[in-house]
């Protein structure tokens, strides 16, 4: 980089306002487990030559662009906008972790990160009698990409469906023409398929009259809501439709779950869009449950380290994921159900129980599951 262009980049991302006091690092999760240092990157990238900098330190792709870091500091430096530029000095430049190179493939070939045709994107909905969007529906219903081909993830995709119908919601879905929102390509560094994605999803809603949108993904949401320009649909994640469904008493509970349940907050629902209550609100009207609060929640929320590309980087010290650490925070405080709303954490979560062997301790599940046991 010469120069000029340092002094550009630095610019765009507000970093020469960075007084090094250390708070990104110290709210970081990965921080206590990784060679990632936020404060440490930004004073060496712009003391040294920065591409040798980042070159030289893979530590860049350990970050989960989680924004507590973002959410700390003092001084509004865009410590995750400076995270993804950097990275895509590295996409440019074709330094690329394997794991990362295949997703970003996925995504621009398939449209979706998971290495799976395109006309498979709605075999998840077989059977459902799924009204399409192009014959009229108040709410498009965006499914996402992770829920839409991963088997686990499907179960709550339906769940979201059942709960709609019983709710007499009028809905429909984009079908296979449904591609991915490009919040994860964004993050892994390649903006330009990004800008692809975006005008052609923007494109598609306005052909069919979308005028609001319900996502299954808090990623997908944030993405629509935020980085979206021009967009001019409503976006809501399905948590916020659901609460205002059970206030206006659309939605209504037959059953029980006699359980005690805690909730773990996203980092793409939370820290990033400060939607703490509706998850909770539903939860707590559901007949039966104890909800009990973990110490870090909400704006504390430990990551569970599935964003910015990590759901696609095998971690290295399984004793140290952070999902690890937040079921046993979960653990700690009584719940026999660990409760979330983003298909990432849903199957970083799990995973740690299932490997653990603590099935018979705590069980991890989505919202959605829930309400669709007692309607």
């Amino acid at each position: 980089m010469t120069e000029n262009e340092l002094q550009s980049f630095a610019e765009q991302y507000y970093v020469f306002r960075c007084i090094q006091c250390g708070k990104c690092s110290g709210g970081c999760p990965m921080f206590r487990k990784s060679h990632f240092n936020i404060r440490k990157f930004i004073y060496d990238a712009f003391d040294k030559d920065m591409a040798k900098v980042v070159f030289e330190r893979e530590g860049i792709w350990d970050c989960t662009t989680c924004s507590a870091c973002l959410n700390k500091c003092p001084k509004g430096v865009d410590t995750v906008g400076l995270v993804t530029g950097l990275r895509q000095l590295m996409v440019e430049d074709g330094r690329i972790p394997p794991p990362i190179r295949d997703a970003l493939k996925s995504i621009a070939v398939h449209k979706n990160p998971w290495k799976i045709g395109a006309e498979k994107r709605s075999e998840w909905a077989e059977g459902l009698g799924l009204k399409n969007i192009s014959e009229g529906a108040d709410i498009l219903y965006f499914v996402g990409c992770t829920p839409a081909y991963d088997a686990r993830l499907q179960k709550v995709a339906r769940a979201i469906v059942d709960i709609l119908n019983a709710a007499g919601v009028d809905f429909g879905t984009l079908g296979n023409e449904e591609g991915c929102c490009g919040s994860e390509i964004r993050r892994m560094g390649d903006p330009w398929t990004f800008e692809y994605l975006a005008e052609e999803n923007m494109e598609i809603f306005k052909s069919y009259g979308v005028s609001k949108v319900v996502t299954t993904s808090p990623h997908c949401y944030n993405t629509f809501k935020n980085e979206y320009e021009g967009a001019d649909f409503e976006v809501q994640h399905y948590t916020e439709l659901l609460s205002s469904l059970i206030e206006e008493g659309r939605l209504r509970f037959s059953g029980k779950i006699e359980k005690i349940i805690t909730y773990h907050d996203p980092c793409f629902l939370g820290k990033q869009n400060k939607v703490f209550d509706p998850p909770r609100e539903i939860l707590a009207s559901i007949p039966g449950v104890k909800l009990v609060e973990m110490d870090r929640a909400r704006e504390r929320s430990l990551c569970c380290e599935g964003g910015g590309g990590r759901m696609w980087v095998e971690s290295e010290d399984s004793e140290e994921r952070l999902a690890k650490i937040r079921v046993g925070e979960a653990m700690d405080v009584g719940a026999e159900i660990l409760a979330t709303a983003c298909p990432f954490c849903l199957l970083t979560l799990e995973d740690v129980v299932k490997t653990g062997g603590l099935e018979e301790s705590i069980e991890v599940l989505d919202i959605a599951e829930l309400v669709r046991k007692v309607i």
